[in-house]
């Protein structure tokens, strides 16, 4: 359907736990709408909005998935999200791009911690909030606990518009509380309700609930708590106008209930998203900036300067890239030309679409405040923005958390190299927490993400979508070497052939420097023990020689060498005569000096609540770490600790593990200490594996 005005649509963010029924949900509103002919299911695969062969394969969502459903002369536009954790980059990039959230809470398992991050970033970007509880059918499935719990947990604002007909197996409907009408549902059936009175039964606790609603609208604005003392109430039509403020203000979140999977509800819960969720329109400009980082809203205005954000990226093997967008101002239309101040170039815009899932259906244009695609922009990534060349814009994105884990991968092919880095950039386009490059000190290719699961489905895509296979292993450490005390080193490379023989002789010391200086070569020779020109090569043999390693094969570092004396010989002498001396001296200096291993030491930050603190101090106790202090922030705790990177690497699932993955931690590198005696036995024992299995 093409829509002409932002008042026209509803744009939402579909997010929960993992194994709410977020997709199902999804597929019953989109089969109630009339945008499909049947009831698509997660566990056949049938689900519009999980479409990628590894969602059907593995039963969860992997990636954020538009789609619409024609309501009532609305165009509905739902964004499915994923549930689990290691996935919630992809559910800010929904929230960012939707003007509501819808937060799906499970009845029979209350408030998870996906369902609280939600929470969370939509207060954090203000965003208005739906609660649905869904799985009203199954067994201990309890509205008044589970309403209870939402209200323990995010407030008294949070007030039921429905009300349960039956419970468990014998749900079968939805009470309106707005309009106090019964909303009855066939079990299997399209999800379109029968409309009649409330069940004598019911009267008395939806008279109940019902005044709750009436009393929070009514504080949320003087003139209607003037209009409640007056009347003692608030009539329908009151109600319905003040809750629908109410909820763009974030004054009230309404409670919502659904069976999707037996098509209960679902055009109960399109109807209140269609009279109370806002429009673009209510939510007022789309903030962004100029260039130069001044504030810079888009109003959502069709006939604007365009402004649109391009929120997700669709690589398909066989439809080719596709942007998925939000227009904030102005009209995106088909075969247009747009500016990216990023690339600061034009994009040529081929066909623009309306999104059920992948499939698009090419339309004219996109207005203000509409979200759809754009296919074959050639430049434009995630998270860039298009605009009118004569007013450039930057809307607001989100901060693309660090990656939590990196692997090293390497092609199970040799040859395979340059096409594994181009399937990586494909989905590195698609998922913008998905990093990969080589590491400066181990040379080794990383692939980084939120966590294991989340760099196995990485692999896996890159096998099945463009057949290409490599392995995973666990990265190198980027360990050093350095010396302890000073030493002197002799180096003397003399060898004799049939014609030119090779001389080269000469004596240094080495001395340590502190952390962080690296390598410092002084030349103190006085007189022509060795000539100007050989001087050099001395330094190149040396700087070889330490990146070599001596102990276990890592980078020799924080130490100075002074070239003091040494020989030649006007025939035999060479560049290369020196350069192996040079290298000799600085083995010979190091077998005296005290060589020893470092290790890099990362700062951590640790963030969880205050249950968790006593688990989390004892892990990074065994993990070698020093807590540096513990603080309060937004009301948890915040650990701070110095840890060596070893111990780190599998810190992510660790830590989700201890705190039911309520926890978070960043960090990054702080400084390089001497390794324990007995992990430095390790590591010798290691390196002298590598060495022999090498030959």
């Amino acid at each position: 359907m093409q829509v002409e005005s932002p008042e026209q649509i509803r744009n939402l963010a579909v997010a929960g736990h993992n194994h709410t029924g977020k997709t199902t949900l999804v597929s019953a509103l989109l089969h109630a709408g009339g945008a499909t002919d049947r009831l698509g299911k997660v566990e056949d695969g049938g689900t519009v909005t999980d479409f990628d062969p590894e969602e059907v394969q593995r039963g969860i969502s992997i990636g954020l998935a538009p789609c619409f459903v024609p309501w009532k002369g609305l165009k509905i536009n739902l964004v499915d999200c994923p549930g689990y954790g290691i996935f919630f980059t992809e559910t800010r990039s929904a929230m960012r791009a939707t003007d509501a959230l819808l937060l799906c809470v499970n009845a029979v398992s209350g408030v998870e911690v996906t369902t609280e991050k939600a929470w969370a970033y939509a207060a954090e970007i203000e965003q208005p909030v739906v609660l649905h509880l869904t799985r009203m059918d199954r067994e201990r499935a309890d509205f008044a606990k589970a309403v209870e719990g939402l209200v323990a947990t995010f407030g008294r604002e949070c007030v039921p518009v429905h009300y349960p007909i039956g419970s468990e197996d014998g749900f079968t409907g939805v009470v309106d509380l707005v309009r106090r009408r019964a909303l009855t549902f066939e079990s299997g059936g399209k999800g379109v309700a029968a409309e009649g009175d409330v069940p004598a039964e019911l009267a008395e606790a939806v008279d109940g609930w019902r005044g709750k609603l009436v009393e929070a609208v009514a504080e949320t604005d003087d003139l209607l708590m003037e209009r409640f003392f007056e009347a003692g109430g608030l009539d329908e039509e009151e109600l319905a106008a003040g809750l629908r403020k109410a909820v763009a203000r974030r004054l009230v979140f309404p409670i919502t209930a659904s069976a999707a999977v037996d098509s209960i509800g679902p055009s109960a819960l399109l109807d209140l998203v269609a009279a109370a969720a806002p429009s673009p329109a209510d939510r007022g400009p789309f903030p962004g900036t100029t260039i130069g980082g001044e504030p810079a809203a888009a109003a959502p205005d069709v006939s604007g300067p365009l402004a649109a954000l391009v929120f997700k990226t669709l690589q398909d093997p066989f439809s080719g890239k596709i942007s998925i967008v939000r227009v904030a101002s102005g009209t995106l239309s088909s075969d247009s030309t747009a500016w990216n101040p990023r690339i600061e170039e034009s994009e040529k815009v081929g066909p623009v679409l309306h999104l059920q899932g992948k499939q698009g259906e090419k339309v004219a244009r996109l207005v203000a405040g509409d979200i759809g695609g754009v296919a074959k922009l050639k430049q434009t990534a995630t998270g860039d923005t298009l605009c009118a060349k004569e007013r450039p814009v930057r809307l607001a994105w989100i901060d693309v958390p660090e990656a939590a884990m990196s692997f090293a991968i390497e092609p199970k092919s040799k040859g395979d190299e340059e096409k594994v880095g181009e399937s990586l950039h494909r989905l590195m386009d698609e998922d913008v927490a998905l990093k990969t490059g080589r590491d400066p000190e181990t040379h080794e290719w990383l692939l980084s993400g939120t966590g294991q699961r989340h760099a196995e489905i990485a692999v896996s895509k890159l096998k099945s979508r463009y057949n290409v296979e490599v392995i995973l292993h666990p990265p190198k450490v980027p360990y050093r070497e350095t010396i302890l005390r000073p030493a002197d080193g002799h180096g003397r490379h003399k060898k004799q052939t049939g014609g030119r023989g090779q001389f080269a002789d000469c004596r240094i010391r080495i001395e340590p420097l502190p952390r962080g200086e690296e390598f410092e070569f002084v030349d103190e020779i006085f007189g022509g023990s060795i000539p100007q020109g050989y001087r050099p090569a001395v330094e190149k043999g040396i700087e070889e020689a330490r990146r070599r390693g001596y102990v276990a094969g890592y980078r020799v570092v924080d130490f100075r060498v002074r070239l003091q004396d040494g020989q030649y010989h006007d025939v035999d002498s060479s560049e290369m005569a020196f350069k192996i001396a040079g290298s000799l001296a600085f083995k010979d200096a190091m077998a005296k000096a005290g060589a020893t291993i470092l290790e890099p030491i990362m700062q951590v930050e640790i963030t969880a609540s205050e249950d968790f603190t006593g688990d989390i101090i004892s892990d990074l106790s065994q993990r070698r770490g020093r807590p540096q202090g513990m603080d309060s922030r937004n009301g948890a705790q915040v650990i701070q600790a110095v840890v060596p990177m070893s111990e780190m690497l599998d810190y992510a699932p660790s830590l989700r593990a201890m705190t039911q993955g309520r926890g978070s931690f960043h960090m990054e590198f702080s400084h390089y200490e001497e390794v324990p005696r007995n992990v430095q036995q390790k590591l010798l024992e290691e390196s002298q594996r590598e060495r022999a299995e090498e030959g």
